[in-house]
Formats: structure tokens, C-alpha cells, sequence
């Protein structure tokens, strides 16, 4: 399979970029810590019907690491990616995101649905709508980022690993395991203390009504095992016209690592299913 790598620069900002296949545009998001490379076992079944793409965020992967918190927010990024996509004739797109890409992802459907085709959002919520809950996570995201900054990206994986929401990578084959450590440890201190800072849960603006989601068909995915994410989602099912819920037994928070198969079973049957219906 041909994957082509480049960099894109959106208003100083150098943004990596993964694409393969091709197709109706299919943009993929990654989590808190990770990058587009966490996608690729899961590209050749994604692009046989679809061109692509994936992004690494700010402070993440290959992307730049800026030193304003305000490069990071999420209304920056969002249109950052929303030019990257519109210079390659590449929306309106299926969105594909997970965790933090998730939000990204959900935040950009509410705001600017024409740029949405579908949303698959894995392990996912809309923020947090509680002010005080908002105050609470920006003060614990701003002590998290503090400690990488003091102690360093080594440090804080290590404790990042044993948070037990990531307990079923555990069953991980011993080199894909490996693989994700290192990519985690590639990551600068600067870009994850400051996209705790700009993109983090606290720091994202409030939930808001989304009915510019309406005409955008929607996939949760949690696994059955998180149950904290599976309450949340099925809250987020009711709350999101067009939305379908697909809980994944065997599967803890990173569902598409932890029960690849079927989590690739659930999308590509989502947007075969869109395809048929001429959406």
C-alpha cells in the first residue's frame, strides 16, 4: 500500500500529513499523546474504498510544537484543518476520531457542518457543559502539563501507561506495544503540555446545541469495558440526531487497537451503509 507523507503549513504552522487510497475524503484524528502513524494497521481496509487522510495535531508526531497556548485551541485548529483539507479538494469529508480527535472532530460538525459528511467518534464526548467541571479539569490539565515540563515526556508516559483506562492494551502483541511506547516518548514536552493547555477537556469551549450536526450521520464506538465512556456515549447517542451507538465487547477506551477487527468491521459497514444510501 502507497502512503504518501508531506507537510503542510497553515498560517506558520507545520501540520504532517498521511494519505493513501482513494475515494470519498476520509480524515482521521488521533487521541491525546498519539499521531497519524497510530492509524496505519488499519489503513488498508480504511482506503479501499476511501482516500485517507491523516493528520497529526499540534505538539504531536511530525507536526510543529508551537509556543503559544493559543496555536492549540480548538477553534484554531479546527479551521487550520479545514483550509489543509479545502487546498486538496477534500471536503466535504467522513471524520474518523478518537479521544481528543473525537472532540476535535464533533466540535468541527457543530460549528461547520458543511465541511462533514459522517463523524465516527471513538471513545469520544462534547466537552464538558459544567463550568465548574471545566474549572476543575483546566486546573488538573495545567498541573499535568507543568509535570511534563519539569520531568519530561519519559516520566510522564510511564505514568500515563499505568492510568487504568488504557489497562486493555495490556493484550497488545509485544511489538505493537513497543511501537505505540516509542511514538509516545517521540513526543516533545512542549506540544503535550500545550495541547493540555489550548485542546484539553477544560479548555474547550462548552458544549452547544448541535443541530448543525443534524445532516451529518453519526457512529459512536465505545468499548464495553469502559464503562465510564459507555455511559457518556449513550448519553451522547440521545443527544446527537442520526447516531448510532456500537458498544465493542472486549474492548476497554482504545477500541480500535484493542479489537481492530471489529472496530473496522463497525466502520466500514457505517460508511458502506452511507454509500448505498447516496450520502
Amino acid at each position: 500500500m502507497n502512503v504518501t507523507t508531506r507537510n503542510e503549513v497553515i498560517d506558520g504552522l507545520r501540520y504532517a500529513v498521511e494519505e493513501t487510497g482513494a475515494g470519498e475524503p476520509l480524515v482521521l484524528l488521533h487521541g491525546f499523546t498519539g499521531c497519524a502513524a497510530n492509524w496505519r494497521p488499519l489503513l488498508p481496509r480504511l482506503a479501499e474504498c476511501h482516500r485517507v487522510i491523516a493528520i497529526d495535531l499540534p505538539g504531536h508526531g511530525n507536526s510543529g510544537a508551537p509556543g503559544s497556548v493559543a496555536r492549540y485551541k480548538m477553534p484554531r485548529v479546527a479551521a487550520d484543518l479545514i483550509e489543509l483539507l479545502t487546498r486538496h479538494d477534500a471536503t466535504p469529508a467522513h471524520w474518523l476520531g478518537y479521544s481528543m480527535g473525537g472532540r476535535l472532530a464533533l466540535y468541527i460538525a457543530v460549528r461547520q457542518s458543511s465541511v462533514v459528511r459522517s463523524l465516527t467518534l471513538v471513545s469520544a464526548t462534547a466537552g464538558l457543559a459544567n463550568t465548574a467541571k471545566r474549572q476543575a479539569r483546566r486546573a488538573a490539565d495545567e498541573a499535568l502539563a507543568a509535570r511534563i515540563e519539569r520531568d519530561g515526556v519519559a516520566s510522564f508516559v510511564a505514568e500515563w501507561e499505568r492510568n487504568p483506562l488504557f489497562a486493555g492494551l495490556a493484550g497488545l502483541p509485544e511489538e505493537a506495544w513497543a511501537t505505540l511506547h516509542e511514538q509516545r516518548l517521540s513526543n516533545s514536552p512542549l506540544g503535550l503540555a500545550n495541547s493540555l493547555r489550548g485542546m484539553g477537556a477544560g479548555a474547550q469551549p462548552a458544549p452547544r446545541s448541535r443541530r448543525a450536526a443534524k445532516t451529518a450521520p453519526a457512529l459512536l464506538i465505545a468499548g464495553q469495558r469502559d464503562t465510564k465512556f459507555v455511559a457518556l456515549n449513550e448519553g451522547l447517542a440521545v443527544s446527537i440526531p442520526n447516531a448510532t451507538l456500537r458498544l465493542i465487547p472486549d474492548a476497554g477506551h482504545v477500541v480500535q487497537m484493542e479489537q481492530p477487527e471489529a472496530f473496522l468491521a463497525a466502520v466500514t459497514d457505517f460508511l458502506e451503509r452511507l454509500h448505498e444510501n447516496g450520502r
